[in-house]
């Protein structure tokens, strides 16, 4: 009989302290990138009360006024109201910015007898598998799935006494590597003051209107369990409740610890770095794998030396799954996927101002034009070469 467990994984909305700091560092990146699409861009964001801080290393052709970017940033959010402690109009933003190290220049620099290296080692991990149709796992797909639509509501005014901060989780039961119903589902949501003695009231509105809306009815039941801001309240958020940090959401980033990461972040980092451009990589040859029915997860570990273009190991397992032996597998995408960082810019088009759009909700699961690490189009080869 196949083991019965449940697996967690949470999301947080656009409007808590990290993915603040996340969107403020992509939206730096993605002002240098339309302007110069080679700026060498690794820009880091810290968000507390009443201020904002952005740092790092970034050599560029192009000018981008900061402050402006992160107002920008900040009121599309929804930090508009000097209320909350930390809003786009009078927040303090401090910048300081260097130019990138010239010894990490000169292994990334192509020339005439040097093709682009790694920006620097590490090692990177992609994923996919068939338990939704974007090939991610379920848990982290629902609990992204819950965070958006709790935004969205909140900006057409539909819930709105919400305010931008918040988290969820949710736990889902399995048998084997087989889903079969959500155990648990857990929303904190930072809401005006005038609800904190509605709070019954909230809980319904996020079960009914949030939750309910975006988990498939077949996976809810009579036993599933719900908590809503579980502490009785949830009014002081954002900023002004916790210090974020860019980079510190690596695991809502990718897939919700279902798979491995290998402990880079990606916001704020141009695509030389191989921490963010291997890891689209990876998800898209594991997708890819994924998508051609040889196997129904795909796992594929890749490694960097810096300054070096030729990955020191590309490691591809299938947890069992295969349809044919995983070295077969590993033996198609290294012929049929190049990974070496000019090649990932050059096939993924990473060079465009497209980061802003992964930085609320991560770069994966969502299948939209931009996203080019999540299209299927080497199903055709991978079959063919069987």
């Amino acid at each position: 009989m196949s083991e019965h467990y449940l697996f967690t994984s949470e999301s947080v909305f656009e409007g808590h302290p990290d993915k603040v700091a996340d969107q403020i560092s992509d939206a730096v990146l993605d002002a240098m990138l339309k302007d110069d699409p080679n700026s060498r861009v690794a820009c880091e964001t810290l968000v507390t009360t009443g201020m904002a801080l952005v740092a790092g290393e970034i050599t560029t052709q192009t000018y981008v006024h900061v402050p402006d970017i992160v107002r920008e940033v900040t009121r599309k959010i929804g930090y508009n109201d000097p209320r909350m402690g930390f809003d786009c109009d009078s927040c303090a933003v401090l910048v300081t910015i260097d130019r990138q190290s010239p010894d990490i220049a000169r292994g990334v620099d192509e020339s005439s007898t040097h093709e682009m290296g790694a920006g620097d080692q590490g090692l990177m991990f992609g994923y996919a598998c068939n338990q939704t149709p974007e090939l991610m796992p379920l848990p982290i797909q629902l609990a992204k799935a819950i965070s958006r639509r709790a935004t969205d509501l909140r900006k057409n005014g539909e819930l709105s006494y919400l305010r931008p901060d918040g988290k969820c989780q949710v736990t889902v039961e399995y048998e084997g590597r087989k889903p079969l119903r959500v155990h648990t589902v857990v929303v904190s949501l930072q809401h005006s003051g005038e609800m904190n003695a509605k709070q019954d009231q909230l809980k319904k509105d996020v079960i009914e209107k949030v939750v309910k809306k975006v988990i498939p009815a077949k996976l809810l039941d009579g036993q599933t369990i719900y908590h809503v801001n579980p502490t009785g309240r949830f009014e002081i958020g954002g900023p002004h409740g916790d210090t974020g940090l860019t980079g510190r959401k690596i695991i809502v980033d990718t897939y919700g610890g279902w798979a491995p990461h290998g402990g880079g972040a990606f916001s704020g980092k141009d695509p030389t770095k191989v921490d963010r451009s291997a890891a689209l990589y990876s998800r898209y040859a594991a997708k890819n794998v994924v998508a051609a029915g040889l196997a129904d997860e795909c796992q594929i570990q890749v490694a960097y030396a810096i300054g070096v273009a030729e990955p020191v190991s590309v490691h591809i397992e299938t947890r069992g799954t295969g349809k044919i032996p995983d070295a077969k597998i590993g033996e198609l995408v290294r012929k049929h996927f190049n990974f070496k960082p000019r090649a990932i810019i050059d096939q993924l088009q990473l060079r465009r101002p497209i980061y802003g759009l992964t930085a609320s909700y991560g770069p994966f699961g969502f299948e939209i034009p931009e996203f080019t690490w999540e299209k299927t189009d080497r199903v055709a080869a991978l079959k063919a070469a069987l």
